[in-house]
């Protein structure tokens, strides 16, 4: 991907879809990086800008209560251009259409709705729903298939069941969403690993054969290497990253706090922002994303 590709694009963000296509042609992959304020996106966006890496920031239900779309939009605007970082803006784990309709409006380049846990029949139809509203915006679709679960109960996204993507549903449901990618659940799951994931690398080759789109990693924290390394050789383009910078933040704050630093609070909260950084520039070189812009 030559830079030049999104020189007019450099004070604005892009639509996923641009950012994965040469991900999942080439054998690397996006780091989609939660970020719920000002703060952590400045963080992305600088790490983004340094490596020359094409990133993703999302926020979801999660997060939204904190900053809402229009604030959080603007935000990352302003941080995108500051450091001339090739990025979409991305609604994770959307769960209704009217947070679609309101993350669109906002600017917003990139969806997802949620559906995972419903019928199939429902989940694709709310998803073609959902590109019929992307398109006239520019922006791109991730739809879901096969829930993707969780470890532990401090972590806002996915259920407690889980369930695996069915290959041939996978081909059915771009065929009938239109999606730009697919979210898949071949053993991963949001939150901190408390053993080993065991991931089915078989099933992901068959799903990348019969979707024939970009596939997403949901739940990369704690991923393990070279576990990491293989899916993105069999079609994962996108990897979220929530837990690891969470807890980075959380780590610094309550190391500071409990060892009684009184130093003012916004000193604080930029040392856990150093935290994070740390954990985002080494999943940048995970993902094989650096220089690529």
């Amino acid at each position: 991907m030559a830079r030049t590709e999104f020189e007019e694009n450099r004070l604005s963000l892009v639509p996923a879809a641009e950012l994965l296509r040469d991900a999942f042609r080439k054998g690397y992959a996006v780091p989609s990086f939660c970020a719920w304020n000002a703060e952590t996106t400045e963080v992305v966006f600088q790490a983004a800008a340094r490596r020359r890496a094409p990133v993703m920031v999302m926020s979801g239900p999660g997060e939204l209560p904190l900053l809402p779309p229009q604030a959080l939009a603007d935000a990352t605007r302003s941080a995108a251009s500051r450091h001339a970082a090739v990025a979409a803006l991305h609604l994770d784990h959307g769960d209704s259409i009217a947070l679609v309709q309101e993350c669109l409006a906002a600017g917003y380049t990139s969806v997802m709705l949620d559906y995972s846990a419903r019928p199939f029949a429902e989940n694709a139809a709310a998803l073609r729903e959902v590109v019929g509203l992307a398109r006239p915006a520019g922006a791109s679709v991730e739809g879901e298939l096969g829930a993707v679960g969780r470890v532990d109960d401090a972590t806002p996204e996915g259920g407690h069941a889980d369930s695996l993507t069915d290959p041939d549903e996978a081909r059915r449901y771009v065929e009938a969403t239109g999606v730009d990618m697919l979210a898949v659940s071949i053993g991963n799951a949001h939150g901190i690993y408390t053993r080993r994931p065991r991931l089915d690398f078989e099933r992901l080759g068959a799903i990348r054969r019969a979707a024939g789109v970009p596939l997403v990693l949901h739940g990369g924290s704690g991923t393990p290497p070279e576990d990491l390394s293989r899916a993105i050789s069999l079609g994962i383009a996108k990897v979220n990253v929530a837990s690891e910078l969470v807890i980075a933040v959380r780590e610094s704050l309550l190391g500071q706090w409990t060892s009684g630093d009184r130093a003012w609070l916004p000193h604080q909260v930029a040392r856990a922002m150093t935290a994070m950084a740390a954990v985002v520039d080494r999943w940048i070189g995970a993902c094989g994303c650096a220089g690529r812009v």
